[in-house]
């Protein structure tokens, strides 16, 4: 299993008592949605390994997990701080409102009100206080707020996503 197979689920962030439990960070919006999980990889020395769960108890973003053959603190110490994966295979299907960041580049951006294809998604940015969608006009990068009022709908079939830009947007970037 490669990194490129899975997609990025959250870190161990450090022990949780003395019996070989650790904290889960998990990066999702609904970690509900995982409390089944049997296993996960873990990235060790630049290697996805997988861990099976013995004990995984959801508690909001950041969950306890106890893995396989893991019964003391000292025996945790070698994950802490792993990046934790699941293969792209597992995300649930989502509805034509809804994506998954991995999913956008390459994705024609189409603007709603004219019909027209203005560029190809080339990354997705996520920060602190605005994630954004990043495509090319003219050599210049131009990114776009990812929001329900400009992102309308995702056509996975046809590689599209509709938008509906704010007025002035494009020309902000490429009028000098």
């Amino acid at each position: 299993m490669t990194k490129e197979e899975c997609y990025f689920l959250g870190k161990i962030t450090k022990p949780h008592g003395l019996k070989g439990e650790v904290i889960l960070w998990m990066d999702v919006d609904v970690p509900e949605l995982y409390e089944n999980m049997e296993s996960v990889f873990l990235e060790v020395n630049g290697e996805l390994v997988p861990y099976f769960f013995e004990d995984l108890q959801i508690r909001g973003k950041k969950s306890i997990a106890k893995f396989e053959d893991m019964e003391t603190i000292e025996e945790t110490e070698s994950i802490i701080n792993c990046e934790v994966y699941l293969p792209i295979d597992n995300l649930p299907v989502l509805d034509k409102k809804t994506f998954y960041y991995h999913e956008l580049p390459g994705f024609q951006l189409k603007e709603e009100k004219t019909g027209e294809i203005i560029g190809v998604v080339t990354k997705v940015y996520e920060g602190a206080g605005q994630d954004l969608i990043a495509f090319e006009i003219e050599g210049t990068e131009v990114l776009v707020p990812i929001s329900d009022d400009i992102v309308k709908e995702i056509e996975r079939d046809n590689n599209i996503l509709n938008v509906n830009l704010p007025e002035g947007l494009i020309e902000i970037y490429t009028e000098s």
